[in-house]
């Protein structure tokens, strides 16, 4: 799957087979693939958090896959991304290597931070994301800053830079939206409304219920998006994008999603029911969407067994690969700490 993948990240749109509105055969069997590779990865991690194998801090991203997968399917050569701690999924969906991803979350040296940085703080040039931010909303001056240099530099780049729904009445939020409007910056903010800020429903700690409209004041046109249906997500990620390519400024994307775990492994989560979480589940599961739409169009469900089975593999194979990856090296604490000039 590793060929396809790459072209369906970088927005190239497959050819053949049937289609459902706004996505083709290929396409959905891609944005399948790549949704079970971050929730079989999350597993996974969930796993080894249990053992002892990954420390500090682990935010999961289980119940969110499509919104990540589905931007990315837009995204072309060059584009950025940039998000905050739930950022494993964001890693994988720009075609970080799983192992790498791993042994940074086990802290080795293998680790796309050499085992320095763990859950929050990843990094990797080559793919154009620029982390994993622990602060909450520091991302988003972060990716408003990026999409300045690219203005400057008069590319055609566009930096996707993702927040929750926590995040979003943090001033700086606020203080990126104007910078953003006023010098009509490329940059595609995309609200992950998973309903709960830490142990908090968004009913309760945001006065506005329509996080898509947190941007008017500026400007800045948004949209509200059923965040558990891939080609949705991706629908509307397209329409963002060309605004932010045309030379319009921002776009704001709330994508209302669901994360099933709780805020982070050490959150029990009894804010909110079992039934609730079991109803997204059944009802809403984005994995479990794709999966029906796949079936309808005629691809056998052994097909989709296969696909499965062969991403878990790869996931045991990551996991593996980190256990056997060495730990850094105790002089390493001193190195990556100041640029040379």
């Amino acid at each position: 799957m590793a060929k396809s993948a790459e072209t369906t990240r970088r927005g190239r749109r497959g050819r053949g087979g049937s289609a459902t509105p706004g996505m083709t055969e290929r396409q959905l069997l891609q944005a399948l693939h790549d949704m079970l590779l971050i929730r079989r990865f999350e597993e996974k991690a969930g796993q080894l958090y249990g053992m002892g194998l990954i420390g500090g801090f682990c935010h999961l991203y289980i119940g969110q896959e499509a919104v990540v997968v589905g931007v990315q399917m837009q995204l072309t050569e060059g584009d950025e991304v940039v998000t905050s701690y739930r950022d494993h999924g964001h890693m994988l969906a720009t075609g970080m290597d799983p192992r790498g991803v791993m042994a940074e979350l086990t802290g080795r040296r293998d680790g796309y931070s050499r085992g320095k940085g763990g859950s929050m703080h990843m990094f990797s040039r080559e793919k154009n994301f620029f982390g994993g931010h622990g602060i909450v909303g520091a991302q988003v001056p972060i990716g408003t800053g990026i999409a300045f240099a690219n203005r400057y530099r008069g590319n055609d780049r566009v930096c996707v830079t993702y927040f929750g729904e926590g995040a979003s009445n943090q001033g700086q939020v606020y203080e990126s939206f104007n910078l953003g409007a006023l010098m009509r910056l490329p940059i595609v903010y995309v609200i992950e409304n998973n309903r709960y800020g830490m142990g908090t429903s968004v009913d309760r700690a945001s006065a506005s219920h329509e996080l898509a409209h947190n941007g008017v004041p500026w400007g800045i046109p948004g949209q509200q998006v059923d965040g558990m249906d891939v080609v949705a997500v991706s629908q509307a990620a397209a329409e963002a994008l060309t605004h932010c390519r045309s030379g319009n400024g921002p776009y704001l994307l709330e994508m209302r999603t669901y994360r099933y775990r709780g805020h982070s492994m050490s959150d029990p989560g009894k804010y909110r029911t079992r039934e609730e979480i079991q109803k997204v589940r059944t009802e809403h599961d984005c994995i479990e969407q794709a999966r029906r739409r796949l079936l309808q169009m005629g691809v056998a469900e052994d097909a989709l067994k296969r696909l499965d089975d062969e991403v878990k593999k790869a996931i045991q194979q990551a996991a593996e690969f980190a256990q056997a990856s060495p730990e850094p090296d105790p002089a390493d604490l001193w190195t990556d700490v100041l640029a040379e000039a």
